[in-house]
């Protein structure tokens, strides 16, 4: 009653909260449809004063369903997206380096609370510029590149909590909306991270996740040699070491190498996203499935000095016990990813944690799989979900 008070809505704010599904911070899954990405037309202009009746009761409704999230932010929502003045591609750009600074330091659930207001934002912007300059234009391309980006964060971050199904039709938004900006290069780094994350959270079977990279053949077969094609490379290598083919994976990497370690990706937002720490991670995942411990533990000590990614300097530990193991030390291996785990925040457990973690079991043989440090390791992993 006070925010419809407040906003002068003339208890058009009460109804809309009442006829409107609440949204929880932590559950509610916010997804464009194709086509909110699409040509629509959403806004009809009547006069040169603002908004029409249409369109004040959708923004209405839209403040009304963030009141899970609390009156203030559904305050400063409403007369967000009321102002008819719009972030440029720069203010989206710093929007998305925050929430990427977020992810590796924040706990997940904190994260992705903070990324749905922002997606929220991003596609009520989208319509509008649809609306009014049309989906072809540069600025809605560029909307079309932030909505991409949050996209992929969301999916990032829907992955860590482990809510797959969710994750997985983020990846295809975020796809979508990468398509549609006509970014070559986000394209290809929105497929790679989203393949990644298939192997890396146990989302997808490593086979899946081949086919995957393979469809995106055409989009490589335009910048061959590029950074943008060595992403795609950098995920096959590591899907091919899961499924034991790891003279492939190690001849795919060895060939990328450079690329990895020197260039970069000339797409227009989130820049960090798709560079850091690419090349040691996939070195520490291909050399531990192989049993090379010299290489994955090189690799392994480059990513605890230089990776901000809270989750990352872990699972690189786990992935050399993972070696360790494979090499016949499993005692050795299980009870220094014990120790990995047991040494985690339970905020810090992701989902790509715990997955490394049970990889490290897979690789014990079958018949020792009922040592008392296998089921140590098991209990703790389980303890975590």
């Amino acid at each position: 009653m006070a925010l419809d008070a407040a906003t002068n809505a003339a208890g058009e704010l009460i109804a809309a909260y009442e006829n409107t599904e609440p949204l929880t911070a932590i559950n509610a899954e916010f997804r464009p449809t194709i086509e909110m990405l699409g040509p629509v037309r959403t806004l009809d202009i009547e006069d040169d004063l603002g908004e029409d009746a249409t369109e004040r009761r959708r923004l209405l409704q839209m403040a009304a369903g963030l009141g899970a999230l609390g009156p203030s932010e559904a305050l400063r929502q409403l007369i967000d997206l009321s102002i008819p003045s719009t972030r440029s591609a720069e203010d989206w750009e710093l929007v998305c380096a925050d929430h990427l600074y977020a992810i590796r330091r924040r706990p997940p659930a904190q994260v992705q609370a903070d990324i749905h207001i922002d997606l929220m934002a991003a596609v009520h912007q989208v319509q509008q510029s649809i609306a009014q300059i049309g989906p072809d234009h540069a600025h809605t391309r560029d909307l079309y590149r932030a909505l991409a980006a949050l996209a992929t964060l969301h999916a990032n971050v829907l992955t860590r909590l482990a809510q797959h199904g969710a994750a997985l039709r983020w990846w295809r938004t975020a796809r979508q909306a990468a398509d549609a900006s006509g970014d070559l290069y986000l394209q290809l780094g929105v497929r790679s991270t989203e393949a990644g994350h298939g192997i890396g959270g146990g989302q997808r079977d490593p086979e899946t996740v081949l086919r995957l990279l393979s469809s995106a053949a055409p989009l490589v077969e335009k910048v061959p040699g590029s950074y943008g094609a060595a992403l795609i490379d950098y995920t096959r290598c590591r899907a091919l070491a899961m499924v034991g083919r790891h003279d492939e994976a190690r001849a795919t990497l060895e060939r990328i190498s450079e690329r990895l370690s020197t260039g970069h990706l000339p797409a227009s937002i989130m820049a960090d996203y798709w560079r850091s720490g690419q090349l040691p991670f996939a070195r520490v995942w291909v050399y531990s499935a192989a049993g090379d411990m010299a290489q994955a533990s090189e690799a392994r000590d480059q990513i605890i000095r230089g990776n901000p990614d809270y989750q990352y300097p872990a699972i690189a530990r786990l992935l050399t016990a993972q070696c360790t193991v494979v090499n016949g030390g499993v005692d050795e291996g299980l009870r220094v990813a014990a120790e990995v785990v047991d040494g985690l925040q339970a905020i810090h457990r992701t989902t790509m944690v715990e997955h490394a973690g049970r990889m490290v079991l897979s690789a014990v043989p079958v018949e020792q799989r009922e040592r008392l440090a296998a089921s140590d390791l098991r209990s703790m992993l389980a303890a975590s979900r």
